[in-house]
């Protein structure tokens, strides 16, 4: 179901970029052994860069090396060991006419907020994804719950606060007006790292100080007792929504073993909605993707209360992740779009974003 007139060239050079220094890096790894797994090696020239836990750029020799024996060598996770490099001058295309494109395959803060963003918007080269803005609003779920409100987007109910004001008065009435339990969370950071469940003021200053161990600002968000639905989105003026799924978690929620180590949590696609649900929820899922200013693909979570308040939005997460365990690439497969065509797509969407923007990076010059 490929989507629009312009097609991507037929040779380009795809630089995955993996790793990082958040604590999503080993998420991140392995989502990148499986981008490479599924590569058209007749279509791409894939250059694999990791970048390390202390922020160093590097050529991925062993995924280098495995990439020459073919998919069936690559290893289940890819390591940032290998020649160190420059941070893009040397991943530049070198052959004229050459199409280069950077898949960035990071998750969570210095990859997927903006920053690597905005050094490829600097570097003029074509990537995957939400551009600096999208990119930065989505990771942080502060700011994302202050545009989604004012876009009118049901969510859930929710206080945040930076380091400096927490205090025992403020966490002690957290709990009087949102009521026990409740979830809190670092603003900016993906896979449920960091994330607990507090009933009381003792529990909950602990999982403030666990969640403020990863950043400055703190969200905590009331319990609600519902179905957990997510769908995909790609695309950029006209984004197109896939099939819902349901996630069944197996712990008391969908934490970062049922996602990424245990692989426990079950998937339901499509999920089990009536027509109209299922027409609601895409439609609310595009909007999402909108009103942040995302571009190219998001994964768009819902909490759904069926007999309460219907669809709340949790949050959008502009680069999912494409592990064995994934929800987004599940939802396309089961729309129409199989893994290797989910790539292609998003590198035309990459270079349509980059050819419509390009006019306007010139203009007064």
């Amino acid at each position: 179901m490929a989507s629009g007139s312009d097609r991507s060239p037929e040779r380009v050079r795809l630089v995955v970029l993996f790793g990082g220094v958040s604590a999503e890096h080993e998420v991140s790894c392995v989502s990148a052994a499986h981008v490479l797994r599924a590569t058209n090696p007749e279509r791409y020239d894939v250059l694999p860069v990791g970048i390390t836990r202390a922020g160093d750029w590097v050529h991925s020799e062993a995924g280098i090396a495995a990439l020459t024996g073919g998919a069936v060598e690559l290893p289940d996770r890819l390591d940032t060991v290998g020649e160190a490099l420059e941070p893009l001058p040397t991943v530049l295309p070198s052959v004229p006419g050459e199409q280069i494109v950077v898949l960035p395959i990071l998750h969570g803060p210095m990859g997927e907020d903006g920053t690597v963003q905005g050094l490829l918007e600097l570097a003029g080269v074509p990537y995957v994804g939400s551009g600096v803005l999208g990119s930065a609003l989505c990771m942080d779920k502060v700011a994302a719950k202050v545009v989604a409100g004012a876009a009118g987007l049901p969510q859930c109910r929710h206080e945040a606060a930076r380091d400096a004001d927490v205090t025992d008065e403020w966490l002690t009435g957290v709990l009087d007006r949102l009521g026990a339990p409740v979830f809190v969370k670092p603003a900016n950071l993906g896979s449920s790292v960091g994330v607990s469940r507090a009933d009381d003021v003792g529990a909950l200053r602990a999982a403030v100080d666990h969640a403020l161990a990863y950043d400055e600002w703190v969200v905590i968000e009331e319990a609600v007792t519902a179905r957990e639905l997510e769908v995909g989105v790609i695309g950029n003026a006209r984004p197109r929504a896939s099939v819902p799924g349901e996630i069944v978690p197996t712990h008391d929620f969908y934490d970062y073993e049922d996602k990424y180590l245990e692989g426990a949590a079950e998937m339901v696609i499509p999920a089990d909605l009536p027509a109209e649900v299922t027409k609601e929820i895409q439609d609310l899922a595009i909007r999402s993707f909108k009103a942040l200013r995302c571009d190219g693909l998001a994964r768009v979570d819902f909490f759904y209360e069926e007999d309460g308040r219907g669809l709340l939005l949790n949050e959008v997460n502009t680069m999912p992740g494409f592990t064995p365990y994934s929800m987004f690439p599940s939802l396309w497969a089961a729309t129409g779009l199989p893994y290797d065509e989910l790539i292609d797509e998003l590198v035309r969407l990459a270079l349509e974003r980059h050819g419509h923007r390009a006019p306007h990076r010139t203009a007064g010059r």
